[in-house]
C-alpha cells in the first residue's frame, strides 16, 4: 500500500474538486436510499385498504430495531417517520399516490445530478492528477545521465509514460469514488433493512466475512500478476519502436517475416499473461454474487414466514426490504474489484516511481558556477573513464589542453574513446577520476544549463523533429527572426535546398527528417548550431555517412563555422585535418600522439602517418 499511499499523493493539489465530488458521492448514496425507501409507502397506498391506519403502523418501523440502534437514532427514525407519513398520508389515496410520485420524480432526478457531479469532478481529480504524474516523470526523465538511456529500452520508457500511468488513473477513481460511494451506499441501505428488520439483516451479513477473505486472495495474486503484464507491454512497445525506427534495414534484408515472428510471439505471451490475470480478477464478483444470492434466497424464505404465517411484518416493508438487501450486492460486487486495481495501479506504478526515484549522478552541485562566457581555455588533467557497466578503460590518463580559438582534431581507430572523450566536455558523462576544467573551473563547479549553453554539437547521427523546417533550425527558440534563421541556413549552405522545398522554410520534414537526404539533415543541424552561436563547437564524425557531393556542402559549412570557434573534431577528411590547430591521436583509449599535422607525418612509425596512409591521402 506504501506505492498507492504515494500516488494519492499527486491527488493533494486539486482537495477542492475532491471534496465536491465526495460531496456529491454522499448525496448521491442518500438519495439513491431514498429513491428505494419510498416503495414502501407507494405499495402501501396502492395495496393496502386503508391509508391512515397503515400510515400510523409505519411510524412503528424503526422501532422494531430499537434493540439494536441506538435510543437517540430511534428518536430521529421516529420524527422524521412521522413527519413523512404526515405529509403522505393526509388526504386521499389519489392524494398520496400524486405526493409519492413526485417525490420519487425528484429522489430520481436529484440522485442523478449528484452522480454527474461526482463523476465530473472525480474525472477533474483523476486525469489532473496523472498530468501532475507524468509531468513529473517527464521532466525527472531530462534530469538523468546519458548512462540511464544507455541501460533503458525506449519501448520500456514510452510503456510507463502511457500504459503504466492510465493504470494508475484507474485506481484514483477506486480510492475516491468506489471506496465513497460503495461504503455509503452499503451504510444507507443497510440502515433501511435495520429499520425494517434487523434479524433479516443479520442474516444478510453472514456473506460478507466469506466476500473480504475473497477479496484479498484476489488482491495478493494480482498484484504479482500485473507487474508481468505492464514489463511485458514494454516489451512489446519496444519491439514497435525499433521495427518503425528500422524499417529501411528490415525491409533491405527482407526480415518482415522474422519481425513478424517476434512481434507474433510477444503478443501470445501478453495474450496469455492477460487471460490469467482476467480469470484471477473476475473471479471474485461473480463468486461473491452467488454467496449474496445463496443469503438472498434464504431471506426470501423467512421473510415469507414472517409475513405469511407469524404476520410480525408486512408485505410492503418486506417488498422494501428486498428492494434494499439487491441494491447492497452491486457496491459489494464493486468494492471486490477496488482492491484489485488498487494492486494492478500500485504494481504499474512502482514502475513509474523506479524513473522518479532514479538519482541523477550528473546534476549540479550546491552554489554552481554560472559561466556565460567561454574565456581562455579546455583542459583536460589525468582523466580516467570507464563505463558503469564495463570494467575497461575507455579513457586513460587523458591530459591535454585547447585554448581559445584553437581546432582540435581527434583521429584514431573505432573504438579508441574519441566520441566519449568529447562526451566529458558538455557532462553528458562525468570522468571516473581526474579533471577537465574550463577557464580554470572544474566543470563539475559549473551550471549544467550555462555550460551546454556555450557548446554547439553536430554529430552523425543528425536528430530532427517532426516540425517545421525553421522551428527545427531555431530549435527551443520561440518567435526567432526569420531573417536570422535564414542568415543561418545560408551559413550551413542549406537555404537554397529549404527554398526549393513546398512550403520553404514552414516545410514540414517528418519524424526524424525522414524527408529530407542525409546531407540535407546535417545541414540543417549545422544551421541549428550556427543559430545558437556558441563558443565552443564539437563535431563528431559530422560527414562520415554522406555522398560526395553532401560531404563537400557540409564540409564548406563547418569550415565556415570553425573560424574564430573552439573547435573539436572528429573527422575522416583531409582538410579538416590540415586546418586543425593541433591533431590528437587516441589508441584504446590513451593518447599516443598530439601536434601538428606536418610534425605527425614525419613520424612513419607512428599511428597518425598509418592512418594518413590508409584514409588521407589523395
Amino acid at each position: 500500500m506504501k506505492t498507492y499511499f504515494r500516488i494519492l499523493n499527486f491527488v493533494k493539489p486539486y482537495w477542492r474538486h475532491l471534496a465536491l465530488s465526495v460531496i456529491s458521492t454522499i448525496l448521491f448514496a442518500v438519495l439513491n436510499g431514498l429513491s428505494v425507501y419510498l416503495t414502501i409507502p407507494l405499495l402501501d397506498t396502492l395495496f393496502q385498504e386503508s391509508v391512515r391506519k397503515e400510515a400510523i403502523e409505519q411510524t412503528s418501523t424503526i422501532e422494531k430495531a430499537g434493540s439494536i440502534l441506538p435510543d437517540w437514532i430511534v428518536k430521529i427514525g421516529d420524527n422524521v417517520s412521522s413527519t413523512f407519513n404526515e405529509f403522505v398520508f393526509s388526504g386521499n389515496k389519489i392524494k398520496a399516490l400524486t405526493k409519492i410520485c413526485f417525490l420519487v420524480l425528484i429522489a430520481f432526478f436529484l440522485k442523478n445530478i449528484f452522480s454527474y457531479l461526482q463523476a465530473y469532478f472525480m474525472t477533474f481529480v483523476e486525469y489532473g492528477a496523472m498530468k501532475d504524474l507524468r509531468d513529473l516523470a517527464y521532466q525527472h526523465l531530462h534530469q538523468l545521465p546519458m548512462s540511464f538511456f544507455k541501460q533503458e529500452r525506449v519501448g520500456n520508457l514510452i510503456s510507463r509514460f502511457t500504459n503504466d500511468v492510465t493504470i494508475v488513473q484507474a485506481s484514483i477513481t477506486a480510492a475516491f469514488l468506489n471506496l465513497i460511494r460503495e461504503p455509503l451506499t452499503i451504510i444507507v441501505f443497510l440502515f433501511i433493512a435495520v429499520s425494517i428488520s434487523w434479524q433479516l439483516t443479520l442474516m444478510a451479513l453472514i456473506v460478507l466475512p466469506f466476500s473480504m477473505l475473497i477479496i484479498w486472495w484476489i488482491g495478493v495474486k494480482l498484484r504479482k500478476q500485473s507487474g508481468r503484464i505492464q514489463s511485458k507491454m514494454a516489451d512489446i512497445t519496444s519491439i514497435l519502436q525499433e521495427t518503425i525506427s528500422g524499417v529501411k534495414i528490415v525491409k533491405a534484408f527482407g526480415m518482415e517475416r522474422y519481425e513478424n515472428r517476434k512481434f507474433f510471439r510477444e503478443t501470445k505471451n501478453y495474450f496469455k499473461m492477460i487471460l490469467k490475470i482476467v480469470r484471477v480478477r473476475n473471479f471474485s464478483s461473480p463468486l461473491t454474487e452467488f454467496l449474496s444470492v445463496i443469503i438472498g434466497v434464504f431471506i426470501i424464505y423467512y421473510g415469507g414466514v414472517l409475513v405469511l404465517q407469524e404476520n410480525t411484518l408486512k408485505a410492503s416493508e418486506f417488498l422494501g426490504f428486498l428492494f434494499a438487501i439487491f441494491q447492497l450486492m452491486p457496491p459489494i460486487k464493486e468494492l471486490s474489484n477496488v482492491n484489485n486495481r488498487i494492486q494492478e495501479s500500485s504494481a504499474a506504478g512502482d514502475r513509474i516511481f523506479e524513473i522518479l526515484d532514479t538519482t541523477p549522478n550528473i546534476c549540479d552541485r550546491e552554489n554552481s558556477v554560472s559561466l556565460d562566457k567561454f574565456q581562455n581555455s579546455i583542459v583536460f588533467r589525468n582523466v580516467n573513464f570507464f563505463y558503469e557497466d564495463s570494467t575497461e578503460p575507455i579513457l586513460n590518463d587523458i591530459s591535454f589542453s585547447v585554448n581559445k580559438g584553437e581546432i582540435l582534431a581527434l583521429v584514431g581507430p573505432s573504438g579508441g574513446g574519441k566520441s566519449t572523450l568529447v562526451d566529458l566536455i558538455p557532462r553528458f558523462y562525468d570522468p571516473t577520476s581526474g579533471e577537465i576544467l574550463i577557464d580554470n573551473i572544474n566543470t563539475k563547479d559549473i551550471n549544467i544549463q550555462g555550460l551546454r549553453k556555450l557548446m554547439g554539437i553536430v554529430t552523425q547521427e543528425t536528430f530532427l523533429f517532426n516540425e517545421s523546417v525553421k522551428n527545427n533550425i531555431a530549435y527551443g527558440l520561440e518567435d526567432y527572426p526569420l531573417e536570422k534563421i535564414i542568415e543561418a541556413a545560408k551559413a550551413a549552405n542549406a537555404h537554397n535546398f529549404i527554398i526549393e522545398m513546398t512550403d520553404g522554410y514552414d516545410t514540414i520534414i517528418g519524424e526524424r527528417g525522414v524527408k529530407l537526404s542525409g546531407g540535407q539533415r546535417q545541414r540543417l543541424s549545422i544551421a541549428r548550431a550556427i543559430l545558437k552561436n556558441p563558443d565552443i563547437m564539437i563535431f563528431d564524425e559530422a560527414t562520415s555517412s554522406l555522398d560526395n557531393e553532401s560531404e563537400i556542402l557540409v564540409q564548406e559549412a563547418i569550415e565556415r563555422m570553425m573560424v574564430n570557434r573552439t573547435t573539436f573534431v572528429i573527422a575522416h577528411r583531409l582538410s579538416t585535418i590540415r586546418n586543425a590547430s593541433r591533431i590528437l591521436v587516441l589508441d584504446r583509449g590513451r593518447i599516443v600522439q598530439l601536434g601538428k599535422h606536418e610534425d605527425l607525418i614525419k613520424d612513419i612509425k607512428g599511428l597518425y602517418y598509418k592512418f594518413y596512409e590508409m584514409q588521407f591521402r589523395d
